[in-house]
């Protein structure tokens, strides 16, 4: 799997490089700034970039607005957007803005070997990949008749795992519960909250996140 990098700090692009490269990744680019990025993508795209959200010049937004130029010629690059500290606004425009093969971690969570390659995978594959503090705050914010409020503690509990992308075997194995379980859980959460239910587990998590930014989710959601 073929993956560009684009972060101005030196030392942790080069780390990236390395933890990606062990994990059977071909490193095929990197940029310092986002420019440089768009043009790697634009010359030869390739499976997914990891982007930092904030680079020169302004060290603002520049990765993610690189992430929806780089959507807009070429929609099958996956895009992995890491962040020094939780920011819920870009969090939001991620889900808004691009549908499917989409990621946002904390940059402590690359430390996580294993589970840092397996996200930068499910990303290239299509699937949403969201930190887990951030779904923390996306679930904790409330609103006015939310619909949250239908669900009881332990569907906020599963709905909270189904937004990072935890499979119903997923769920499982985190909650210590038996499929049949979770598949009540799962069906009482969709029910609830009017969501129709599918066997691809990436067109769930869209929906649900759909459901947790505040929209009305569609019937027919697509990558």
């Amino acid at each position: 799997m073929r993956v560009v990098l684009a972060d101005d700090a030196v030392l942790l692009r080069e780390g990236l490089a390395r933890i990606l490269t062990d994990s059977g990744f071909e490193v095929v680019g990197q940029a310092g700034d986002a420019p440089s990025l768009v043009d790697l993508v634009r010359y030869e795209p390739p499976d997914v970039a990891v982007i930092d959200l904030r680079m020169p010049p302004g060290f603002a937004a520049e990765g993610i607005d690189a992430a929806a130029e780089i959507r807009a010629f070429a929609p099958s690059v996956g895009l992995m957007l890491l962040s020094q500290h939780v920011e819920v606004h870009h969090a939001l425009r991620l889900m808004t803005d691009f549908d499917g093969g989409v990621g946002y971690l904390l940059k402590d969570r690359v430390f996580d070997l294993t589970a840092f390659a397996a996200d930068v995978r499910r990303v290239a594959g299509g699937d949403v990949v969201l930190d887990s503090e951030l779904v923390g705050r996306l679930v904790a914010r409330r609103r006015r008749d939310d619909p949250l409020d239908r669900l009881s503690a332990r569907e906020r509990e599963v709905l909270a795992l189904m937004a990072q992308g935890l499979t119903n075997a997923g769920l499982c194995a985190d909650l210590h519960l038996s499929a049949k379980t979770v598949e009540g859980h799962v069906r009482s959460i969709f029910t609830k909250l009017d969501l129709d239910a599918d066997e691809r587990s990436h067109r769930r998590v869209l929906a649900v996140l759909r459901f947790l930014r505040g929209q009305t989710p569609s019937r027919d959601v697509r990558r």
